[in-house]
């Protein structure tokens, strides 16, 4: 690994006095209760509940900082501007911070998808670019994120197992695609998944990436009939629960 910078993100500023309360009303996570040091993974969805984009919140003051995917930076604060409408909120990207990761950067704080991604946090640019050692220490552990991945408006959000990866926030109110995300919860009906499969016994009909670099596909996939399909053994043990309920 070279460096610990993240090259393929980007970061953009929500602020304003309406910040947090705009975003309240968007996303999957807390907004209000978000707090410097503490990031939370959160997605932005239809109202079909189907992810559009995901990325991490970061609190800074009354400020929220988004880490999400460079080459849909844009994209994103074109949708937010949308949603905005009168309301007093500032969105902007913030070019002179960028993501970083590290394995075992013990004095930042975790990622909160999985402890056992690493360490992550926002700081200014450095030197080299972490990126494609993150993501295949990522993609080892079976967490999948961005547009490639997740597909845009294709996979319902609690399919991506945002349940399991600490992307949802039952009890915080109305958000875009809350009320389909909240049905499919209490009623336990996740019937599909999104799985790394052997390239080689991919299933084009289920593939939403294929990985030649990794030898993976990643595909959406009945639980009933994952097959091949390397289930990580967090999200096996969360299956395992769901099922003795």
């Amino acid at each position: 690994m070279t460096g610990t910078t993240l090259r393929d993100r980007a970061i953009l500023r929500i602020s304003g006095e309406e910040a947090r309360p705009f975003l309240q009303g968007l996303l999957t996570r807390d907004v209000m209760g978000l707090k410097e040091g503490e990031p939370r993974w959160t997605g932005l969805l239809t109202p079909q509940g189907k992810a559009l984009f995901d990325f991490i919140l970061w609190g800074d003051g009354e400020d929220v900082l988004i880490d999400g995917e460079a080459a849909q930076a844009d994209a994103l604060a074109k949708r937010l501007t949308l949603y905005r409408l009168r309301r007093k909120v500032t969105i902007a990207r913030e070019d002179g911070l960028a993501a970083h990761w590290s394995p075992d950067a013990a004095d930042r704080p975790l990622d909160p998808r999985l402890p056992a991604l690493g360490h992550r946090w926002v700081g200014p640019a450095g030197d080299g670019d972490a990126a494609p050692a993150f993501r295949a220490h990522r993609l080892a552990l079976g967490v999948f994120e961005g547009a490639e991945e997740l597909g845009q408006d294709q996979t319902l959000w609690l399919e991506t197992n945002a349940g399991e990866l600490h992307g949802v926030d039952y009890d915080k109110g109305c958000y875009v695609g809350q009320e389909n995300t909240a049905r499919m919860h209490y009623r336990n009906k996740v019937s599909r998944r999104l799985v790394a499969v052997p390239l080689d016994q991919a299933d084009e009909k289920r593939q939403r990436a294929a990985l030649p670099d990794l030898g993976l596909s990643i595909e959406l996939r009945r639980v009933e009939a994952l097959g091949a399909a390397l289930v990580p053994d967090w999200l096996a043990a969360a299956m395992a629960e769901k099922a003795a309920e």
